[in-house]
């Protein structure tokens, strides 16, 4: 399928200045990335759960999640991987211009495809905070609550993560949590420090 070629955007007359001031918010992605079980949709859940408690606007996109509809359309190969973090960047993108909090929580295992997702949200002039869920291998082979490294480890699944297919591992992510080492509770203490320290917790 080519692409749609006969499309503009349209400017609509509510400035994002406009409506994050009327609303008291400000939007921003943090993008949650690791291995399987490393603790990424925990500490997601975690984090919105405390935002909205506080009266931030904040909400969750969890890879599992999303592949029930957004991309249900996609398996696992290397070009759907692409595509699979492509959208959800741009999901993202729009719930962070909406004057939300957008916590995504996925594997995203290719550098190319994070920094790509990064830089939209910088053309954007919107906040792109990079959070790597930093388990050892070896840890979240012992968590394995999907039992998905077991089946990796049986050959029942090719290309996992980690196991026949590879992680690239941030190089400059704006914050590590170290889940084998660090508690829940100090994780999100953690994520609600990184959002203070660039000015992004002024709800109402």
């Amino acid at each position: 399928m080519g692409r749609a070629t006969n499309v503009h955007w349209y400017q609509g007359s509510l400035t994002r200045e406009e409506r994050w001031s009327h609303l008291g918010a400000k939007g921003c992605t943090i993008w949650f990335t690791g291995l399987s079980a490393s603790g990424k949709s925990t500490i997601s859940s975690a984090v919105e759960k405390v935002l909205v408690s506080r009266g931030v606007r904040a909400y969750r996109l969890d890879g599992d999640n999303l592949r029930h509809g957004l991309n249900a359309d996609l398996g696992f190969s290397a070009d759907d991987r692409v595509e699979n973090v492509r959208r959800v960047g741009e999901v993202a993108r729009l719930f962070a211009d909406a004057g939300s909090v957008a916590l995504s929580a996925f594997i995203s295992p290719y550098l190319r495809d994070r920094d790509a997702c990064r830089q939209a949200h910088d053309k954007a002039g919107l906040p792109f905070l990079e959070v790597f869920v930093d388990a050892p291998l070896a840890v979240c082979e012992q968590r394995d609550p999907k039992g998905l490294y077991q089946k990796a480890r049986e050959g029942l699944i090719q290309g996992f993560t980690g196991i026949d297919d590879p992680y690239e591992p941030p190089r400059n992510p704006d914050l590590v949590l170290k889940t084998h080492e660090m508690s829940i509770d100090q994780c999100v203490d953690a994520c609600l420090g990184l959002l203070e320290q660039n000015g992004l917790l002024s709800g109402p």
